[in-house]
């Protein structure tokens, strides 16, 4: 397929993913679907040592393949499962193709990068398509535990593997960054269980939750493997390797389920452009020639109207616009960024106040701030401003992106005591929603 086509199709996709739902567990039973036959069984396996940390690189040329999907089943790996749970599953899934169409849509994007790292580190490539069942391939997933991304981490997680979250940016919704902790994260649980629906299991429902059901099986005599446990599991630990085995026989055997899964080239998507000074959302989107929308969907990452960071941050685009954005960038004339930073010293500095000393509008702070109506920002609060001409080319300290915090409470009323003490918090950009269960429950869990 060519570029031009696949980038249609892909934002197409994007454009209706606001409305894909995400697929749950279902607790009620419906009629089982015909299991794929074991055609992922039938086909050579890649020469590989499908253990983490082998990192055999193989490039896409030694392929024959020429569509991602071929290349994905050539590398299955995690021993089948065979339930009521799977044929439930595949037959929700392919019963819904214009939902089947807008995952592919969205994982075109990314697909050939996680395919390339999996076996990268010799792992089962079947993986690749875990963020069907996590995210339907939406980068802006957010569930209600406050896990964000195609991955699903949640905050605390996404700390302990060194993905940045701050007022600028959120590096769980990142596709190089992301995937390369999601693998991390699931070689770690592999090498703690030994096997592969074990780790599965403690990737959505937390290693500490898993060592404790093996043990009480274990006290109890009984086997301590996922169908053995499963009964010990809550209903979306239970249903979450039958699904990932759902897409896994409808991705080997598409026609058995009268599905048609859209092409996706087996060759790169997107190459990584380094950036070395600020720039502006809207700047780098026309250098590339992109839309915004296009633009946004490679890099998800960023939270403001301006990508910061400096030479440590890349963007993401595809090869031909790289291109593009190189040869514009080197004739552009203009300042990169119109974003600085501004701290809120006291209780005069209102939002109209700050508008007119920069020359904007209220709405125009509050929209690239994120400030709900009818608050008003604390005191020691760093905002989005726009520059000023002695400014133009001062890119914004990285100790300002690292710390920065924006907090609001309510605009007092005309009689006082009528609104109350009700605050609003965003310290470093993350929402203070609180995780369903603890960590000193779950340990890294990365979603609830």
């Amino acid at each position: 397929m060519h570029d031009k086509t696949r980038t249609t199709l892909a934002l197409a996709a994007l454009a209706l993913s606001a409305a894909a739902p995400l697929c749950h567990a279902m607790d009620t039973p419906s009629a089982s679907a015909t299991q794929a036959a074991a055609a992922a069984n039938a086909r050579p396996v890649l020469p590989l040592a499908l253990a983490p940390g082998k990192a055999d690189s193989i490039k896409a040329d030694e392929y024959r393949e020429t569509d991602l999907w071929a290349r994905i089943r050539s590398g299955y790996a995690i021993p089948d499962v065979d339930n009521k749970l799977v044929g439930r599953h595949a037959q929700w899934y392919s019963a819904r193709p214009d939902y089947l169409a807008r995952i592919s849509g969205r994982a075109s994007l990314y697909l050939y990068h996680v395919v390339q790292e999996l076996e990268k580190r010799g792992m089962p490539t079947e993986l690749a398509l875990l963020p069907v069942i996590e995210s339907a391939f939406n980068p802006q997933a957010l569930s209600t535990a406050n896990a964000a991304g195609i991955w699903q981490f949640v905050p605390g997680t996404g700390k302990d593997y060194d993905l940045k979250q701050n007022m600028f940016k959120d590096e769980r919704r990142g596709v190089l960054a992301s995937t390369d902790a999601a693998l991390s994260y699931l070689q770690r649980l592999y090498t703690m269980f030994g096997d592969w629906h074990l780790a599965l299991a403690a990737y959505n429902w937390g290693e500490g939750n898993v060592q404790r059901a093996i043990k009480k099986n274990q006290a109890l005599g009984k086997p301590t493997d996922f169908d053995s446990l499963a009964e010990l599991m809550p209903a979306e630990t239970r249903n979450y390797v039958p699904k990932l085995q759902a897409v896994k026989n409808i991705v080997a055997s598409p026609n058995q389920f009268g599905v048609t899964l859209p092409a996706i080239d087996n060759q790169p998507y997107f190459t990584a452009v380094d950036k070395t000074s600020d720039i502006d959302l809207a700047v780098a989107a026309q250098l590339a020639e992109m839309s915004l929308d296009e633009f946004k969907a490679l890099n998800p990452q960023f939270k403001k109207p301006v990508i910061t960071g400096g030479e440590k941050t890349k963007i993401l685009l595809p090869k031909e616009n790289a291109e593009k954005f190189h040869v514009n960038l080197a004739q552009f004339g203009k300042a990169l960024s119109s974003w600085t930073t501004h701290k809120i010293t006291g209780a005069r500095e209102s939002i109209a106040s700050l508008a007119s000393k920069f020359g904007t509008t209220p709405e125009v702070i509050r929209q690239a701030n994120n400030i709900p109506d009818r608050t008003r920002l604390k005191a020691g609060s760093t905002i989005l401003v726009p520059k000023t001409s002695a400014m133009a080319h001062t890119d914004i300290a990285e100790s300002i992106i690292d710390n920065a915090v924006v907090a609001f409470e309510a605009e007092r009323s005309a009689k006082r005591g009528k609104v109350g003490a009700q605050r609003f918090k965003a310290k470093a950009g993350v929402s203070g929603t609180k995780k369903r269960v603890s960590r000193a429950t779950t340990s890294t869990r990365k979603r609830r």
